[in-house]
């Protein structure tokens, strides 16, 4: 089976989006700092800030690491699957 489920697509996005903003965190408390007291002019004063942070998420995020990531995760629930088939079969012979 070469798809997954909507549950392990989500899964699988949530534990990349906390690992990438593990590795980008710090732009993304760089402009948490400079958002800090500022209501509107947030939107001018940590522009550039905000598109450091969007391209780091991107990096890890965007459709080609995902992608990747998603070939990876296949193949290993395809060697457990296979795994767990031959250890059924040896204990079904046994029987």
């Amino acid at each position: 089976m070469n798809a997954l489920s909507r549950r392990e697509e989500d899964n699988l996005f949530k534990s990349v989006k906390a690992q990438a903003l593990k590795e980008c965190d710090p732009l993304v408390k760089d402009f948490a700092d400079c958002m800090s007291g500022r209501l509107i002019s947030v939107v001018w004063a940590c522009k550039d800030k905000l598109k450091l942070v969007e391209a780091c998420m991107v990096k890890y995020t965007g459709p080609e690491p995902m992608e990747i990531v998603r070939t990876e995760y296949l193949k290993l629930r395809d060697q457990q699957l296979e795994r767990a088939e031959i250890s059924q079969s040896n204990n079904d012979k046994t029987r």
